[in-house]
């Protein structure tokens, strides 16, 4: 039998307001089984200072510029981390921490991933063995860097023996999707998930994000804005294949209200997720259901949209029907890949992240 590790994952997403943390057991490969999960909220200030910069970062230029206010915030995020780590880490002194940090700009283009998180500084802070920076090796062997999660979502489909082949679509601030069959590992980056809808609210309110679809199922979509954001979409940049949060902007639905601007990105959001899974099937990459999982599983009508646009007959369900909570997907997938990156194993493949070849992942700090 291959010897277990118990790792702690800690997940910070697109949406900048606060930290997934989960602890697994594991081998690395064959299973895992969650010891906890927690979700850690920002103090404000973290919140409100990873907004401001990151809607100001659209370039290496802009990363350079705030490289002063980037390394400050990057202090308090790993400081909070720190605290997460002590509290969850206990006595355990032999616990792998898998720390992804708090990605404030990606373009796999200019070879760049930037996550805030200090990796030497929490090694410091907490004696244990930090795995971190899982996008570099990746983006220097030819890949886009993301997604990284599919192995994970491979290792959830063969352990809860779910019939393949089957797509496992994420809904975070960026929406991926896996497709996992008997033979073959297949991911990629769809585009927008919760990021344009979160960012209106963001900006044209006091919340956070659209709670379950409220806004959009009393907003009406408007037919005008929503043409024009898919000629913008469709006529981008077709050789990027991963994505950023800022590759995408709400410029083109202001004047709208709160409510029909949110239906129309929402609306919007969905017809893209719909239409590239439905592409993915025409091009030969078949599956039997989608399982969804991250928060846009939460917005109702973010999900009827999807179903309404997809001309599958395919059945969607979501990863807490099998018994995983849909929240702490990505968190255990740290976990786990810190896992692997310990175990010198692969994290990425040519069929994920467009690699030259299967890639080893995080950088260690143990001594």
């Amino acid at each position: 039998m291959s010897e277990k590790y118990t790792s702690l994952g800690l997940m910070s997403g697109t949406s900048g307001d606060g930290v997934d943390a989960s602890i697994i057991n594991s081998d690395g490969v064959n299973e895992f089984e969650t010891v906890k999960d927690k979700y850690f909220e920002y103090d404000s200030n973290i919140y409100k200072d990873f907004h401001f910069l990151k809607d100001r970062i659209f370039n290496f230029h802009d990363l350079k510029k705030l490289s002063k206010e980037i390394n400050e915030l990057e202090r308090k995020i790993t400081l909070f981390h720190a605290k997460i780590t002590k509290e969850l880490s206990d006595k355990n002194e032999k616990i792998l921490v898998g720390f992804h940090g708090q990605t404030i700009y990606h373009n796999a283009m200019e070879k760049i991933s930037r996550q805030l998180g200090d990796g030497k500084l929490l090694y410091q802070l907490t004696k244990r063995k930090i795995v971190y920076n899982f996008r570099e090796n990746d983006i220097l062997n030819g890949g886009e860097g993301a997604p990284l999660t599919p192995i994970f979502h491979q290792l959830i489909a063969t352990q809860k023996k779910i019939k393949l082949p089957t797509c496992i679509l994420n809904i975070g601030g960026i929406s991926n999707a896996t497709i996992v069959s008997i033979d073959e590992l297949f991911s990629k980056d769809i585009g927008p998930g919760n990021c344009l809808i979160d960012a209106w609210v963001r900006k044209n309110s006091e919340k956070k994000y659209d709670h379950g679809g409220y806004l959009a199922s009393i907003g009406e979509k408007n037919e005008i804005i929503f043409e024009q954001a898919q000629e913008l979409y469709y006529n981008r940049n077709k050789e990027k294949k991963s994505f950023d949060t800022n590759d995408f902007d709400i410029s083109f639905s202001r004047g709208l209200s709160l409510e029909d601007g949110t239906t129309t990105l929402t609306e919007f959001t969905g017809s893209i997720i719909a239409e590239t899974i439905c592409l993915f099937a025409k091009k030969g990459k078949k599956f039997n259901n989608i399982i969804i999982c991250g928060g846009g599983r939460k917005n109702k009508v973010l999900i009827d949209v999807i179903q309404k646009n997809l001309t599958l007959k395919t059945k969607i369900n979501m990863i807490d029907d099998y018994g995983i909570n849909g929240d702490f997907v990505e968190s255990k997938a740290f976990a786990f890949l810190a896992i692997r990156s310990y175990k010198k194993l692969p994290i990425t493949f040519p069929s994920t992240t467009n690699c030259n070849e299967p890639c080893t992942g995080g950088k260690i700090i143990e001594n």
